[in-house]
This record gives structure tokens, C-alpha cells and sequence, in this order.
């Protein structure tokens, strides 16, 4: 559609608002949602086993992934049941697969311009760190690694408001590449203090299990029932997580206003 878009002001409680609008859409349909969860968890396993190539691949389909799991959301708040069959039908639209495959190709350009860029300032006092003709010095390693990952973050912040809504906006409003992430990032930044706290309020409900985890590991539980426990808890808050997407979209852009998909 080339109906033009306007994006919402949101004031900052909406952040906590899409939490909790995505934990009601996911007890609508929780099995669909969790096998979602493990199947793209299981697929980012895989991809992080073999090198390069399959890191490349998890960015490159990563707004591919993104507009499925939209799509899963909208089914789930239209009352739509979702069957096994359904997860991958929004890619049977003509064009949408090439235009998200596009999206990917930009967005792994653009993630290895930001990685180039901040590790070329650093680069010298990395290599001289990595002696090959002895031990690395690991704890000077970390350290040398301190000024390239605070660069990438700064650099991800202005990605993650480039492509943010792209993927919806690329695959239901059929908007070329660029328009997309335009409209992304007036969106991203008029709604910044929602998104913070969106951000930080998962965030914190991470490190929040991570930190039970570890006390729990501290108090004598064993490494056997810590995994049996962090694994259940990781596939929920993953798929909370997948859900508390679509409402971000249909709270700042109009969803009657998107193409059915």
C-alpha cells in the first residue's frame, strides 16, 4: 500500500503497555507462541555452531523472521488459530520474500559497516595484544575490547531504530527499502522514552532470572537441575518476548492500515 503513514506519540508508560498487551496475546494461543520459541532458538543454536557462514545467515534473515513472528501476533489477536502449516504462509505473498531478503542484505551490510567501524580506531592495540608467539593475555584482551564493543552499542542503537519496524513496514505496506527505514526511525524517535523503557524493562526481567539463577547455583543446587529449570524459563520469556513486537506496531502505526499477509 502507498497510503502515507503517521506514526503515534506515545508517552513512556506505553513501554510497560506493550509488555503487558504481549503476555495477553500470548495466554491467547500459548503452545503456538512456545513452539515458536523453540524453533527459532533452535535455529540460532544451529547458525551460531558454524562459523561465519551461519552468523551471516541468523543476520541475514533476521527481519525475515521478525515479519513471521508479526504475523503469528496478528493471527493470534485476530482469534485466528495457528496451525503448523500457517507459520510460513505470509511468504507465499508475491514479492514479500525478495523485499525481506533485501532488508536482510541491508541489514548485514549495514552490521558490518558499524563492526568495521569500530574496530579500526582500536586495531593496533588489539593486535598487540594478540601475541602469536605466546599465551594471549586474556584480562588485556578484555580490556582492548572495552572501546570496539562501547562503539558497535552506540552504533546498534541507530540500527536497531533504522530497522525496528521495517520488516512490518516492508512486508504489509509494501514501502520500497529506504521509505521503510525512514519511517522507522521518525518512529523509533518520537516514541524514544516508551522504548527505553520497554528496553530496560526486559532488561531487567533477564538479568533478573539470570542473577535467581546464580543464586540458586550459589546456594548448592545442582548444574543438572539449574539447566532443567533455566531452559523452561528461557523458551516463556522468548516467546513473551516475540509477542510484546506486535503491539508496538499496532500502537504506533495504524494496523487497519497494512496489507493482509
Amino acid at each position: 500500500m502507498t497510503t502515507p503513514l503517521q506514526a503515534a506519540i506515545l508517552p513512556p508508560g506505553a513501554g510497560w503497555s506493550w509488555i503487558a498487551q504481549g503476555i495477553r496475546l500470548f495466554r491467547r494461543q500459548p503452545m503456538a507462541m512456545l513452539f515458536w520459541s523453540i524453533a527459532t532458538s533452535f535455529f540460532i543454536n544451529i547458525g551460531a555452531l558454524i562459523p561465519v557462514l551461519g552468523q551471516t545467515a541468523l543476520v541475514l534473515l533476521t527481519p525475515l523472521l521478525t515479519f513471521l513472528t508479526l504475523c503469528a501476533c496478528r493471527n493470534l489477536d485476530e482469534g485466528v488459530r495457528m496451525m503448523p502449516g500457517m507459520w510460513l504462509h505470509p511468504l507465499r505473498t508475491p514479492g514479500v520474500t525478495g523485499a525481506l531478503l533485501k532488508l536482510g542484505l541491508a541489514y548485514l551490510g549495514c552490521s558490518f559497516l558499524a563492526a568495521l567501524a569500530a574496530v579500526l580506531p582500536f586495531l593496533s592495540s588489539m593486535l598487540d595484544v594478540l601475541d602469536t608467539a605466546g599465551q594471549p593475555d586474556y584480562t588485556a584482551l578484555a580490556q582492548a575490547m572495552q572501546g570496539p564493543l562501547t562503539v558497535f552499542g552506540l552504533f546498534y542503537v541507530l540500527l536497531s531504530a533504522l530497522f525496528w519496524h521495517t520488516p512490518a513496514l516492508v512486508g504489509w505496506h509494501a514501502l520500497p527499502l529506504r521509505r521503510a527505514l525512514f519511517y522507522s526511525m521518525v518512529a523509533c524517535w518520537r516514541n524514544k522514552y516508551p522504548i527505553v523503557v520497554y528496553v530496560a524493562t526486559w532488561a531487567a526481567v533477564f538479568f533478573g532470572l539470570r542473577g535467581l539463577l546464580d543464586g540458586l547455583a550459589g546456594a548448592g543446587m545442582s548444574t543438572a537441575l539449574l539447566a532443567w529449570l533455566s531452559l523452561p524459563l528461557d523458551i516463556v520469556v522468548t516467546a513473551l518476548l516475540y509477542c510484546s513486537f506486535y503491539p508496538i506496531y499496532t500502537t504506533i502505526f495504524r494496523a487497519s492500515q497494512a496489507a493482509s499477509t
